[in-house]
């Protein structure tokens, strides 16, 4: 094969780069957006004029208990820039009255190293961090009720709050559409019985489920009607670019706020595609994203969109932390002989139990697409879970060339969920 074509996937927190032997590739990736020329300046300009809202300053009386809530360390939310300039803004308000609730939704704890990271050292050593646990329910309060009768818990420092502030950051996201909004209270601090039922199998299977759709989508249709049983004061929602650099804020009420940063991040994120391809390759968009092997389907998920029918889907993600370290979805994997066995099992469960959503958009994928994995994983383990192990990912793509014939189209997704492709 006489060229080739360099390309350079989001992998861990360095990149990978790779030279395809090929000259039949389409690069699909997200329209390049400039971050902000004075992020500091366009974040006060949009507390201060935020949409459908009154200020921020307005909002928050200074005797106000305030909940703050924040993406957990698997969301490439800048929160260290973000929170200074948050409560510069709120510098009425004493420290004392404000919690940062860390959404961990049914992941586990963030470590004390990882919240220093995440929010900075002054941050933490002068407001009250707490991690949110859906398996504690101490540590957790009512509130409310779902439209068919099940109550919701939510974190306990966030239902007695006064007032609640809640960030995020607007990507394309494989079940409810995109991220933001409401779903950075729901399921992100609610109790484990409501995120499994939220997470149920008919819904999960849903075709409306899918990237970059939020109206009739039965997943955001709960985020919304759960993530609002409790007001919702102010909404700072974010996009970026792939330098991580912000590119707008979208603040204010939140389903208008949240609105408008879809609409934005739909029209830099979407690319149509005219046919299926038989090889694409994608990422999981780097650190932090590509942590473990759970995110990682998301980015399966949008190389998923278009592939061909028994197609093959390479996907290179880091995955530092193995499955992870948290509900049953390794237990799942390993304990089920095929991706067909995976699905029949979770249409046999009396109800949802945690982590089976994963496992079944995983197989939903694996039923129509062999997907292999480049990352720091043992190889033994990406076997049982389903999934072929690749060491050298230039070297899988001549031999899959090789076998499909070396003219095959190749699609590849460097920034991976970031992109939303989609068959026009």
């Amino acid at each position: 094969m006489s060229s080739s074509t360099r390309v350079t996937l989001q992998y861990g927190r360095a990149g990978l780069a790779l030279d395809l032997p090929s000259s039949h590739v389409t690069v699909l990736e997200p329209r390049f957006v400039p971050g902000l020329a004075d992020e500091a300046a366009a974040f006060r300009a949009a507390l201060r004029e935020p949409i459908a809202s009154r200020p921020l300053r307005e909002v928050i009386r200074p005797g106000d208990r305030v909940a703050v809530v924040i993406p957990d360390h698997t969301r490439p939310l800048p929160r260290e820039r973000l929170l200074p300039w948050l409560f510069t803004e709120l510098d009425h308000v004493p420290a004392a009255n404000i919690t940062i609730v860390n959404g961990t939704g049914s992941h586990r704890a963030n470590t004390p190293a990882e919240l220093r990271e995440m929010v900075g050292e002054a941050v933490l050593a002068r407001y009250r961090v707490v991690n949110h646990d859906s398996r504690d329910p101490a540590t957790l309060a009512r509130a409310g009720t779902t439209a068919d009768g099940r109550p919701v818990g939510m974190n306990r420092a966030y239902v007695e709050a006064d007032r609640r502030i809640v960030l995020g950051f607007i990507e394309p996201h494989f079940m409810a559409g995109f991220s933001g909004g409401y779903k950075g209270v729901f399921p992100a601090i609610a109790d484990l019985e409501s995120i499994k039922h939220y997470h149920r199998a008919g819904v999960i299977g849903d075709p409306r489920s899918t990237w970059g759709r939020l109206e009739d989508n039965p997943t955001q249709a709960q985020i919304r009607a759960n993530g609002s049983l409790l007001p919702v004061d102010f909404l700072v929602n974010v996009t970026q670019n792939r330098r991580r650099e912000i590119t707008g804020f979208f603040c204010g009420e939140v389903r208008a706020a949240h609105e408008a940063g879809c609409a934005f991040a739909r029209r830099t994120a979407m690319v149509a595609c005219s046919r299926a391809f038989p090889l694409v390759l994608t990422s999981n968009s780097g650190f932090p994203l590509d942590q473990n092997l759970y995110q990682t389907v998301k980015g399966m998920s949008a190389a998923a969109q278009i592939v061909a029918d028994g197609g093959l889907i390479l996907a290179a993600a880091e995955c530092g932390d193995g499955f992870p370290d948290h509900g049953s979805f390794k237990r799942w994997l390993f304990g089920h002989g095929s991706p067909r066995a995976l699905l029949e099992a979770i249409e046999r469960l009396p109800a949802p139990v945690e982590d089976q959503w994963q496992v079944q958009l995983l197989a939903l994928i694996l039923v129509r697409a062999r997907v292999g994995v480049y990352s720091a994983m043992a190889a033994e383990d990406l076997r049982r879970a389903h999934l072929e192990p690749v060491a050298d990912l230039a070297a899988r793509v001549v031999e899959e060339l090789q076998r499909i014939g070396r003219e095959a189209p190749i699609a590849v997704l460097p920034e991976g969920p970031m992109t939303i492709p989609y068959l026009a």
